[in-house]
């Protein structure tokens, strides 16, 4: 689960021409044309194309931060803050193209070229927010603001750039300065390498099986088996991806526990085979890095200084709260392990439950329990059926709509991806458009995302929004419904969660468009609640065969199991998320990173029944780039809002169609972004602070005492 936001030191108001800088014909660089104030030429691009376009982008926006460094006129909010705002439109349309290849479409060749640039787009960032004139500039500008305060937007944008700068070195020596350059390109190359070595793992190990080990699997998995060993020149087998759509059914249905422990160990392996795919070096060099660079800035370790400007604020706060659930967490897995193994002892399997029978014995006891059939569920979620009922929750709440433009009319990278125009219900405001790219294939990273081409402003006149949702569901035969599980589904509104909060905009300048890491997942949290409202239960939960509606028994049985696997669940991912803490709290020259997450892991008494959701050599949430490095907490820290949010709903008369609320929904959560400081933002919605035990009463866990 990840959100792609603009780039660090450039607006991201992409559809602007660059008034007094011309540019090359290279496509790439090309202001976007066509309907909808222009839009990504993803069906004419081509590969070639992006270095020497990159090079260029780079090349002009150093120079327009030059010409605002070196403006002779008396530093100003106009000259200096907005000017800055303006730049970069070059370089954002290419970066939207670059990313675009790296996440959905990488291929050794781009990766060639991925490597290339690492390097000097570090340099190139490093150059802004280094340059010492223009950081003179935002200070003058920001030191004015404290004697005579800008309106609330302008004084937001001013605080939130200063702040970068200073947190990026600005304020060091020369040979501070140039030391801080020199790591941040060493750990570009580095975040790079991690991410492809993942990725070349997720390519490289795939399981293939025969029509007789097919035992226990459901028909729709089996067919996408089958076409996805088709798809790679296996026509008669069935593959087993190496990616969590495809390992998680597998494990939770497949009667072959050879097969279970061989798919486990394929996907929690990545990045840990000893091979010239191995991460754990890597690890090791971007732990150093971070620390001597944070230090020269005079921090005590990474996460001191990465926190700073999050809601958590300390370390030691974000671990606190972590600490509150952990116990509960943990106590909850040892009671889900007994009745496990109660259901495989009654069964007759001499067996001993390892984190590959996991999910298999789970389900039994499902079934045992609440008498759930998880494959029973995914009859009735059809990811078609899922979109539709997205569109009526984004309707009724933030009053949108979604129609489809017509094929052809707007350009698409590949064939899977569709586009939808939102316009307002009651005005017919084009608001922007919504892309949607499905399905997992070669050379698409793993997991799901959301992103945007382009971001709201109005500094410049009023920019539509282009966002786009990207998921890995495994693609269906022909003519065949996509069934997907509860938790995907779940995960399908989440990421839908992150394009609102994009559409939902209402910010003048492109870097309120940002956010606070431990406040951005809230939203789209949030949003997941409304799978289980009856509204979209009994209209668009149906048979894919017969078009029924889920059947009163089957919601009750699962509103009744709501609670249960929450010992999984967050055990696995509480795991993940303190172990990033540890590692950036300590010393990097005593971590090797296997003996590291093994020796901290059995400290937190960690169930040996399971493993962290991302073991360490494939957390590209943390090693792959930085922006959830030390903030992987904040997938709890935003649940704790999510949860005291969703009470308020409750409690609300029309529940979680009430029109009140959903406007204060909008108002505040929603269409600020990062206008306004989060903790405010929330107490203007809820009245008061959120309380941490509504999270601890939804999964069925014990409310500390002093709650």
């Amino acid at each position: 689960m990840a959100i792609t936001l603009g780039t660090a030191f450039t607006a991201c108001n992409v559809n602007e021409p660059a008034k007094q800088l011309e540019v090359s014909d290279n496509l790439l660089i090309q202001e976007w044309e066509g309907a909808y104030q222009g839009v990504p030429a993803f069906d004419k691009m081509k590969l070639e194309d992006l270095k020497p376009a990159m090079e260029e982008a780079m090349a002009l926006n150093l120079k327009e931060i030059e010409a605002i460094a070196n403006n002779a006129e008396k530093p100003t909010f106009e000259n200096t803050i907005v000017a800055m705002e303006s730049a970069g439109k070059a370089f954002d349309r290419v970066a939207t193209y670059y990313y675009l290849w790296s996440s959905n479409l990488s291929s050794p060749e781009f990766r060639k070229i991925q490597g290339e640039m690492a390097p000097k787009l570090s340099d190139f960032y490093s150059k802004i927010s280094q340059n010492e004139k223009l950081f003179d500039r935002i200070r003058t500008v920001y030191e004015a603001a404290k004697e005579n305060p800008l309106e609330a937007e302008a004084q937001r944008v001013l605080d939130l750039t200063y702040t970068r700068f200073a947190m990026n070195g600005a304020e060091l020596d020369s040979a501070g300065k140039a030391r801080y350059a020199a790591i941040n390109k060493e750990l570009s190359s580095l975040y790079t390498k991690f991410g492809n070595n993942v990725l070349a793992d997720e390519e490289g190990y795939v399981t293939y099986i025969t029509k007789e080990q097919l035992g226990g699997l459901p028909e729709s998995f089996v067919k996408a088996s089958a076409k996805a060993a088709a798809d790679r020149g296996k026509e008669g087998m069935y593959a087993i991806t190496n990616t969590r759509s495809s390992m998680d059914p597998f494990l939770t249905y497949s009667d072959e526990r050879e097969l279970r422990e061989k798919v486990w160990k394929n996907y929690y392996s990545r990045g840990d085979n000893g091979d010239e795919h191995d991460n754990n070096q890597v690890i090791v060099e971007i732990l150093k890095l971070r620390d001597e660079r944070v230090g020269l800035l005079g921090f005590d370790n990474y996460a001191q200084w990465r926190l700073q400007d999050r809601m958590a604020k300390t370390p030691e706060r974000a671990m606190e709260m972590m600490e509150t659930v952990w116990p509960a967490a943990v106590a909850r897995v040892k009671e889900e392990v007994a009745d496990m193994q109660t259901v495989a002892d009654q069964r007759g399997d001499k067996i001993t439950i390892e984190p590959w029978d996991y999910r298999y014995y789970a389900e039994k006891v499902r079934k045992a329990k609440y008498d759930l059939d998880s494959d029973e569920v995914k009859q009735y979620l059809q990811l078609d059926k899922l979109r539709e009922a997205m569109f009526f929750v984004a309707g009724e709440l933030f009053n949108f709509n979604f129609q489809p433009v017509p094929e052809g009319s707007v350009p698409v990278f590949h064939e899977d991806v569709k586009v939808w125009e939102v316009t307002d219900k009651t005005s017919g405001e084009h608001i922007g458009l919504w892309y949607l790219d499905p399905f997992a294939r070669p050379g698409k990273r793993s997991g799901a995302w959301a992103t945007t081409y382009r971001s709201y402003t109005t500094f410049e006149g009023k920019k539509n929004v282009l966002s786009s949702n990207n998921s890995n569901f495994i693609k269906p035969a022909e003519g065949e419904a996509v069934l997907v599980s509860w938790d995907d589904a779940t995960t399908f509104f989440h990421e839908f969660g992150h394009a609102l909060h994009f559409l939902s905009s209402n910010v003048k300048y492109p870097t309120l468009n940002g956010g606070v890491r431990d406040y951005t997942e809230f939203q789209s949290q949030l949003l997941e609640n409304w799978l289980a409202t009856d509204q979209v239960i009994n209209n668009y939960l149906v048979h894919y065969k017969t078009g029924e509606p889920m059947p009163k028994e089957l919601v009750q049985k699962i509103k009744k199991a709501s609670t249960f696997n929450q010992g999984f669940a967050t055990t696995e991912y509480l795991a993940s998320a303190l172990m990033d803490m540890y590692y950036h709290t300590t010393d990097p020259e005593t971590i090797d990173p296997d003996t590291f997450e093994r020796e901290t892991l059995a400290k937190l008494g960690m169930p040996k029944e399971l493993v962290m959701r991302h073991r360490s050599t494939q957390f590209g949430h943390v090693f792959s780039g930085e922006g959830y490095a030390t903030a992987y907490y904040g997938y709890m820290w935003a649940d704790v809002l999510t949860s005291d949010a969703v009470q308020a709903f409750r409690d609300a008369e029309g529940g979680f169609y009430d029109k009140e609320m959903a406007d204060k929904l909008v108002k505040y959560l929603f269409a600020p972004r990062n206008a306004m400081d989060p903790a405010e933002a929330y107490r203007k919605f809820r009245g008061r602070d959120a309380k941490i035990d509504a999270l601890m009463r939804e999964r069925g866990f014990p409310v500390p005492k002093e709650m």
